[in-house]
């Protein structure tokens, strides 16, 4: 429950649990490098790490407004899984074939995480327990048979569909009638991985520039180069590389690119053994489920449970709170799923809520590219998907920025263009009647409707989700 000591806001409690960090310089006027970094989020700090380990000769400058990690790398929910946004739009336009490649590129990008975090000494209460995703109502568990068939249909055969008893076993969610557990995810702590990647980014002689916001991007022109303004100064690269996920839509000319769809979070105090022992989570799976308007959760390494959801899902003009502060009604709705699914978490403390902005296109498929002729290159549209699909897009980015033809720069989302959202009031209006519709079809489907709602079937189809 929350208590006058319940803290909202201040960016996110995986920042607040490790203290704030040194600040690093702000850059102290123009300069000249091979590649400029815009957005010190993992993004920019993977493609930073894996373009100096490839060629340690480039002068590699990332810049980033707040610092690193400020943005939805330090907010999220901390889940390396290998679940990515977009993958049926892909197979329909691109084939079945190169999307199950991007799919086996994701697998395997969980593990590159955790190989990297070893290599680097990064601790960051990396568990690999798995997903566990549970069905508490008949039309969720009709999405769990659809689910699990998806995932085998494009070679995720390791996912398994378990039974009330086998998902209990492995936690034991109240009132769940069954669940599908994949290996291929792990719980983390994300303040933990971003400060330990933007150290180990530095450790290779990568230029971080923190309070350095950018302004613009502008393309090159002539023999001018491509180039990042900013107020301290305007940074000149062969390649300027845009990695602004949720704040995108700040620059110039961004503003309709991607929408930023708000996420929140809350966090448990410590849970006592006897909690525990009930509950289960030995595994320290991540844990979610087949709502409409889905929940995500895990168990952290000193026995919290952190479970986020939609609140506000999205602010009129594309505009974000940056400070992380929640509406109360949020932190009512997330503590409501929390009792529910653990009604012996009734009456534990919430010490702390807070969101946090993704980027969302219009039709829900992440993209890397890079025009070489401009010098500009961008990744994201990650739609809450990023913590893995970050380091993914980081080694497509190296790849496209070095100019070589591997598995990597063959994968679909490379150059992959979308329109933009509708202009305001529609895109407000829009995103705001949706999750209204998936809401409705949740309360609907609890109620004890058996099917899928039609209204979340409409949803899905208008928004693009399908």
């Amino acid at each position: 429950m929350t208590t006058p000591t319940t803290v909202n806001g201040g960016v996110s409690h995986w920042h607040t649990a490790l203290g704030a960090p040194a600040p690093r310089p702000a850059l102290d006027g123009p300069t000249e490098v091979d590649v400029a970094v815009v957005g010190g989020g993992y993004t920019g700090l993977w493609t930073a790490y894996y373009l100096k380990r490839a060629e340690p000769s480039l002068r590699i400058a990332v810049l980033e407004q707040r610092f690193c990690g400020y943005g939805a790398s330090g907010r999220n929910g901390g889940w390396l899984y290998n679940g990515f946004a977009g993958r049926s739009a892909f197979a329909r336009r691109y084939g079945r074939a190169r999307a199950v490649a991007l799919q086996r590129a994701m697998t395997a990008s969980v593990d590159e995480v955790l190989r990297v975090c070893a290599a680097e000494g990064i601790d960051a209460d990396q568990v690999k327990g798995g997903v566990l995703e549970v069905a508490r109502t008949p039309a969720q568990v009709e999405r769990l048979d659809a689910f699990v068939a998806a995932e085998h249909a494009y070679g995720e055969t390791e996912v398994q569909r378990l039974t009330a008893a086998e998902a209990a076993r492995r936690i034991a969610v109240d009132g769940a009638l069954g669940a599908s557990w994949t290996p291929h995810g792990a719980r983390l702590q994300p303040v933990k991985l971003v400060r330990g990647l933007a150290d180990a980014a530095e450790r290779l002689g990568v230029e971080l520039y923190e309070r350095t916001a950018v302004t613009a991007v502008h393309p090159a022109a002539g023999t001018a180069p491509a180039r990042a303004v900013t107020e301290h100064g305007t940074v000149s690269a062969r390649y300027v590389l845009r990695c602004t996920e949720g704040f995108t839509a700040g620059l110039p000319g961004e503003k309709r690119s991607w929408l930023p769809m708000n996420s929140s979070m809350i966090v448990t105090a410590p849970l006592p053994a006897s909690f525990w022992e009930s509950a289960g989570w030995a595994g320290r799976e991540t844990l979610g489920d087949f709502a409409h308007a889905y929940m995500y959760a895990q168990r952290t390494a000193d026995d919290r449970i952190a479970i986020g959801g939609r609140g506000v899902p999205y602010r009129f003009g594309s505009r974000t709170d940056n400070d992380g502060s929640t509406a109360p009604r949020t932190v009512e709705q997330l503590t409501g799923i929390l009792t529910r699914f653990f009604p012996a978490a009734r009456g534990v403390a919430v010490e702390h809520a807070w969101s946090g902005v993704l980027g969302v296109p219009r039709d829900w498929c992440s993209t890397v590219a890079l025009d070489r002729a401009s010098g500009l290159g961008w990744a994201g549209g990650y739609v809450g998907s990023g913590v893995t699909t970050t380091n993914l897009a980081a080694r497509t980015l190296r790849d496209l920025v070095l100019g070589e033809h591997t598995e990597l720069t063959a994968l679909p989302w490379v150059d992959h263009r979308v329109r933009k959202w509708e202009p305001e009031p529609l895109r407000w209006l829009g995103v705001h009647g949706l999750y209204a519709a998936y809401h409705l079809a949740d309360a609907q489907e609890r109620a004890g409707r058996p099917r899928t709602s039609p209204v979340a079937r409409l949803a899905d189809l208008v928004s693009g989700r399908h």
